[in-house]
């Protein structure tokens, strides 16, 4: 008889190199033998069903028939390093991408190998993170298969205080890239807009968000090392274990996008952002950034970090990224680090 096990525990659930090795051997059309399996990597078919159990824990449906082995219960795009670098084309000699089973963060990560003297361009996708992370603490829940994960390493000659506005050009370069990369698969481009200071959203809700550190001397150089989660096709259980309102590409899209090509165009608009970024700041950005702000000219309620808030119009953002809100007729300049947005019920 079919046994069907499927679970879910997202950004807990450790990957390991032989399981991970396993699901591409996989199909979701037809089965291969644990007995072949295990010959292959010279194993158990003990050792297999294990490895395996590990990816139904990690949320990946797998089909288990007697004596004719496993199935993948549907199709599942795993990233494929040679596809990427295929798909970034000239980009390829600006980034060098480096794909893991699982990490615990691929920001840490990453920082951890830029104060190792990582070079300008590094970057680390995961297929699954242990301790993945938001703005201001918050957990990012990701699953094998359901988001995009990953971190870029870039280098500025510039101190950390003139990188103002950081967040709001790799959240603008994301919701380009998603926004042209379906080739007319996504239903309405227009949907994709953007909620300061690092949200990518969608319909009202959140599709993908960026976490961006930093190490360096006060007048340069700067380490930046920039996270990005997107969300491209999340389960139910997963859905409901976010505290807010979330989407993803597969609500948006007639027919899917690769992963693979996903980043690859992603990397390609980031490399664009950065060099001019870099040249000119957020002043060149403020204009676009602003015509896809979703919450451009309207109430909103600011939450800060000690439990207060106030009630405020958004007004715009300033040359340096800084939110501008109106409070009883007086402008207000309300710093990322500070504050929560969210739009007002009033």
């Amino acid at each position: 008889a079919y046994e069907i096990r499927l679970s879910l525990v997202g950004s807990e659930m450790c990957i390991r190199d032989r399981t991970y090795s396993l699901l591409r051997d996989l199909s979701h059309e037809h089965f291969v033998s644990g007995a072949k399996l295990a010959e292959k990597y010279g194993v158990s078919r003990s050792a297999i069903s294990d490895a395996l159990h590990d990816a139904s824990e990690a949320g990946i449906g797998i089909f288990s028939l007697t004596r004719k082995g496993y199935r993948l219960a549907e199709p599942i795009e795993l990233l494929d390093l040679n596809r990427i670098r295929a798909a970034l084309g000239s980009s390829a000699n600006r980034v060098d991408v480096e794909v893991l089973a699982s990490i615990d963060s691929t920001n840490s990560e990453l920082m951890r190998r830029a104060i190792a003297g990582a070079p300008s361009g590094m970057c680390i996708a995961s297929e699954s993170q242990t301790a993945g992370r938001g703005r201001r603490g918050r957990v990012w829940h990701s699953a094998l298969g359901s988001s995009l994960t990953f971190s870029l390493l870039w280098r500025f000659d510039r101190g950390a205080a003139q990188l103002a506005g950081l967040s709001l050009v790799v959240g603008l370069a994301v919701s380009r890239a998603l926004a042209n990369l379906t080739d007319g698969s996504l239903r309405d481009p227009g949907s994709i807009g953007l909620k300061w200071p690092n949200d990518v959203v969608a319909c009202g809700a959140k599709l993908a968000g960026v976490l961006i550190e930093s190490q360096g001397d006060m007048l340069g150089p700067t380490s930046v090392v920039i996270g990005i989660g997107i969300n491209v096709n999340l389960s139910e259980a997963m859905r409901a274990s976010i505290d807010q309102p979330v989407t993803d590409m597969r609500m948006l899209c007639d027919r899917l996008p690769s992963r693979n090509l996903m980043l690859a165009r992603v990397l390609q608009e980031l490399v664009i952002a950065l060099d001019e970024f870099q040249r000119a700041g957020f002043r060149t950005f403020k204009s676009a950034w602003t015509a896809q702000h979703t919450l451009h000219g309207k109430p909103v309620r600011v939450l800060h970090v000690d439990g207060s808030a106030i009630d405020a119009t958004v007004k715009g953002v300033a040359d340096d990224g800084v939110l501008v809100v109106t409070v009883k007729g007086k402008d207000l300049h309300i710093a990322a680090g500070e504050v929560s947005l969210r739009a007002s019920s009033k």
